[in-house]
């Protein structure tokens, strides 16, 4: 499998935001990378996407591993395996959305301000999923 810039980004994300939850939830997180891909109110690129709001500086990223000024490099082998896997099969639209169209998710345990404003989709693991 060739890793292009898109399978690297998604595999990124997937493995900072979702690496120590089960598949269906590291399924999620990309869905929802992909899900904002097809939103015309979002980048139409998979690593425009998840680098978008890098210009503001540090913490003001939509994913905020990417602008947290630690270092990007997976350093468990296993997890980046799977989370190469995951992206490979969302890219190739292998599996099924299990957010149900969501383009934002936030960790079970905070309560952003945004997250009034959309509507829930279903939680999944360890994250909350809205549209």
């Amino acid at each position: 499998m060739m890793l292009n810039s898109m399978l690297i980004c998604l595999a990124l994300n997937v493995y900072h935001e979702a690496r120590s939850d089960e598949i269906t939830g590291q399924y999620a997180v990309a869905h929802v990378v992909m899900n904002r891909v097809q939103s015309d109110r979002f980048p139409n690129d998979t690593c425009a996407v998840i680098h978008q709001g890098y210009e503001k500086g540090r913490h003001k990223c939509q994913f905020s591993w990417y602008c947290d000024g630690k270092s990007d490099t997976p350093r468990d082998p296993e997890a980046w395996a799977w989370a190469v896997l995951v992206a490979y099969d969302v890219l190739q639209s292998r599996v099924p959305d299990p957010t149900y169209g969501a383009t934002h998710y936030h960790a079970t345990y905070v309560k952003p301000y945004w997250a009034d404003h959309y509507k829930k989709t279903v939680t999944i693991e360890s994250h909350i999923f809205y549209k």
